[in-house]
């Protein structure tokens, strides 16, 4: 017999059962054929990723031009020096410690927002659009019309001292916010504002696809529509739920824009702001790649975290 660990097909195995299908079906394909449409994407991924990263690698290695100060990438390895990743990292771990600890506050903070709110939105969209529910999808996409910039403008038009949510404030008898003068709400609700559609439109694609008989069966044995959401649509939608946090969180961590526009001020820095401040700096160059490459070492774990929860979750299946 063969052991548990052995119990995969083998290669003659494999063949037979190719045969088979294909005495079935009556179409018959070379061997790898559908794995040569990943071809396209794989040499797309060893061009355009690949190799920028491995630059990214050599400039923070690498040296920094003694007269023009712009940064020298050096791509053999073994002539590759630490001194720059030694020094950055250690400013991680030192006078940008807290900066570290404030993004992640305020990425946790927004992404549970947009959590809260797009999952709201997803779910009245699926279950109760109607006849409006094309409406409904215009309206979530119409945001990725408008550029980010104007977006972030007219929020800031919004939150001055003479915008119209001071004006509401006064209006009510309540005093004016300095909400563009540091404030880390103001940042937070930036970051919700620029990047809750992400989170709406994967929640509502899943949430529609979840069969109506799977609800009824639930009323059917007596829940109650709450016990019904929180036992079956809720658990079916949690694929949906990792999915919507990775694409909303990650891009977040890299954000700079929103902080530079809202508030600019050292209070609410974030990781961005500072690889934008390394790489406009002259002779900072290898410090702004060891940043870049630290972020991606960060942000590769809720990444794994996602694909082997799915992963399991379609084991299940």
């Amino acid at each position: 017999m063969r052991s548990s660990d052995a119990l995969e097909p083998t290669k003659a195995e494999r063949r037979r059962a190719e045969r088979a299908a294909a005495n079935e079906t009556g179409i018959w394909y070379p061997r790898g054929y559908w794995k040569r449409f990943a071809a396209p994407g794989t040499l797309w991924m060893l061009l355009f990723f690949l190799v920028p990263f491995y630059v990214i690698v050599s400039v923070a290695f690498g040296t920094v031009d003694p007269v023009f100060r712009s940064p020298l990438p050096v791509y053999q390895p073994w002539w590759w020096t630490f001194d720059a990743a030694a020094e950055a990292v250690g400013k991680i771990f030192g006078p940008f410690r807290e900066t570290y600890i404030r993004t992640f506050t305020f990425v946790v903070v927004a992404s549970g927002i947009c959590l809260v709110l797009g999952y709201s939105v997803a779910y009245y969209v699926a279950r109760f659009g109607g006849r409006r529910r094309t409406l409904f999808l215009i309206l979530l996409i119409s945001p990725f019309w408008i550029s980010y910039l104007m977006r972030m403008l007219a929020w800031r038009s919004l939150l001055t001292e003479d915008g119209y949510v001071n004006g509401i404030l006064s209006g009510v008898g309540l005093p004016v916010v300095g909400w563009l003068e540091g404030k880390p709400v103001t940042v937070i609700l930036g970051l919700v504002y620029g990047y809750i559609p992400y989170m709406i439109l994967p929640l509502y694609g899943f949430l529609d696809r979840i069969d109506g008989a799977l609800l009824e069966a639930g009323r059917d044995l007596g829940a109650s529509p709450r016990q019904t959401f929180w036992k079956v649509t809720l658990p079916l939608s949690k694929p949906a739920i990792a999915a919507a946090l990775v694409i909303v969180s990650l891009p977040m961590f890299g954000d700079y824009y929103t902080n530079n526009m809202l508030s600019n001020s050292p209070r609410t820095t974030m990781i961005g702001n500072i690889l934008d401040d390394s790489v406009n700096t002259s002779g900072q160059g290898p410090e702004a790649a060891v940043f870049t490459l630290v972020l991606m070492v960060m942000l590769l774990i809720p990444m794994l975290y996602y694909l082997r929860s799915t992963a399991r979750e379609l084991a299940r299946r």
